[in-house]
Formats: C-alpha cells, sequence, structure tokens
C-alpha cells in the first residue's frame, strides 16, 4: 500500500489496495481504520467494486444507518443513493459545511462514498479537519465555549422545503438534537469543534457570565455561533477531492465537516453512499 498525504491538515490517498479485499482480510482492515484515525479522510481510485462489497466494506466499521430523506438501494439497505440529473431543476443546490447526522442524537460515525458518475469538471466534495480548527481558536474563545451545548435540527434543513405537516412530522420523529460545542472523539481522544450548518442555536449560553441583557444574547450568542461554523471554511483546514468514476471517499464523521461543491451545470453526478451509526455525544463527553 503506497500512502500519499494530501494536504498538511487532512486527508491521504491509498494506492495499491483494494477495498474489497479489506471485507475479508483483517489486518488489511486494521491498517486501513487506524489510517483513518490519524489523517480523518481516505481517498482511493479505481475501486470497481459491488454494492455488496461496498456495504460489507463499510459495515466492518459498524452497522449502516438509513437517511429519511435520501433513498436507499433497495437491495442494499444502508446504501444511500445521491443522485443528481438535469431533470430535477428545483434540487440544484447542494449543502453548507456539515457532520452528516449531527441532527441525531448519535450521529454518524463515519460514510464510505463512491463515486458512480460525475460531471467531466467540477463537483468536488471538501473536508475540513475541525479537530485541528478547535485546537487553532484563540484562548479566550476556548475558554466561553468549552461548557456551551447546541441544537442541531432537521427540520429547519431537510424539513424547510417541505410542507408544514411533513416538515413537523419530520421533526418528531427526530427532535432536535442537542451536542456539546467541543465533543470529544471516542477513539483518539481529540477535542473537536463540534457546530455545523445543522446546528441552530446554544441551549446553555443565557447565564449571568455571558449575559448583561437581552442584546447580549440575541446578537452576542448569534455572533460567536457564525464565528464557529465559520472555521469550516478556513482553507488551511481543508482538502479537496476531484472526483472520477469508481473513486472512493471514506471519512470519520466524528472529526471533519464536509461540503459538496455545487459549480457544475445541470448534468448527472451519482453518488452512492453508506453511512456508519455512531454513539450518542453524552456517552463521551
Amino acid at each position: 500500500m503506497k500512502i500519499e498525504l494530501l494536504t498538511c491538515a487532512i486527508g491521504a490517498q491509498l494506492s495499491g489496495v483494494n477495498l474489497a479485499d479489506a471485507v475479508r482480510d483483517d489486518a488489511l482492515f486494521a491498517q486501513i481504520k487506524a489510517l483513518l484515525l490519524r489523517h480523518k479522510v481516505l481517498f482511493l481510485r479505481d475501486q470497481d467494486f459491488s454494492r455488496a462489497d461496498h456495504v460489507a466494506f463499510a459495515r466492518r466499521f459498524g452497522a449502516l444507518e438509513d437517511h429519511p430523506v435520501a433513498g436507499s438501494d433497495p437491495e442494499h439497505l444502508g446504501l444511500v443513493r445521491i443522485y443528481k440529473s438535469p431533470d430535477q431543476p428545483n434540487d440544484r443546490y447542494e449543502n453548507s459545511w456539515h457532520s452528516d447526522g449531527s441532527w441525531r442524537e448519535a450521529p454518524a460515525m463515519g460514510c464510505v462514498l463512491r463515486c458512480v458518475e460525475c460531471p467531466p469538471t467540477g463537483g468536488d466534495t471538501m473536508w475540513a479537519n475541525m479537530a485541528l480548527a478547535w485546537e487553532r481558536l484563540p484562548g479566550q474563545v476556548k475558554e466561553l465555549i468549552a461548557p456551551l451545548r447546541a441544537r442541531h435540527s432537521i427540520e429547519s434543513t431537510f424539513g424547510a422545503a417541505m410542507p408544514a405537516d411533513k416538515r413537523l412530522a419530520l421533526k418528531a420523529q427526530y427532535p432536535d438534537a442537542e451536542h456539546p460545542v467541543v465533543r470529544t472523539h471516542p477513539e483518539t481522544g481529540e477535542k473537536v469543534l463540534y457546530v455545523n450548518g445543522f446546528t441552530t442555536h446554544f441551549t446553555n449560553f443565557h447565564t449571568a457570565g455571558n449575559v448583561r441583557y437581552g442584546q447580549d444574547f440575541t446578537q452576542g450568542s448569534s455572533s460567536l455561533l457564525q464565528y464557529l461554523i465559520s472555521q469550516a471554511a478556513i482553507p488551511e483546514y481543508q482538502v479537496r477531492w476531484r472526483w472520477q468514476p469508481n473513486s472512493v471517499a471514506i471519512w470519520d464523521n466524528r472529526s471533519t465537516q464536509h461540503y459538496a461543491v455545487m459549480d457544475y451545470p445541470p448534468c448527472h453526478r451519482k453518488m452512492e453512499r453508506a453511512g456508519i451509526v455512531g454513539t450518542p455525544t453524552f456517552l463521551i463527553d
């Protein structure tokens, strides 16, 4: 196996390895998992494996999760199809910087994403190292946010364009989750800045130490939250990956955020993702 670092902050490309072999090879899988914890995102080219192997490899990390909005492959539960086409004129946006499923009580541990078809140019995906984002915050900001907790919502993101009855039903099924603003990675012990595009507000900012008058709360907390969310956009924390068919990205969702760049004209972009079930943050923080 050859390992090539893609940036100084995050991401490594592996070559000379077939992920389908790691389904049955314990030593190979252990090596890949160790590299994932170290580099946070792993990239591979020319992974022409079956959907069954895709699911089987991802399941080595843990159980797979479905998605309440994006559909799964009917023959491979847990394999979510993220398909964009010219026939979807009202679905031409992608997302903000986010950590998958932070609106869940137990957000995803990680994901294995394979490109089936992509534009000839554009449609890249970017990842950011949120452990590094925490590490490089000013000391006074670290002190302020260390005890804070925040809410994450599927209703105000995936549900925003739904009719009111469907949006409220989605919220009833997935009530807003609360997570620490600085979470601890359960395997590496790293501190990670954990607010993103799904985060709506702090739940315990309004204290005598932070608020004199209402203006402090409404503007002070929202300004702080936007400042923290903006850290993912710092280029020095990022890696950018150009897709080709049968390219694969594996990422640790607990310590990263990602952003699918919507810079391509109407065309097909077909991705298949296996998301791995995580653990509730309150069990480790």
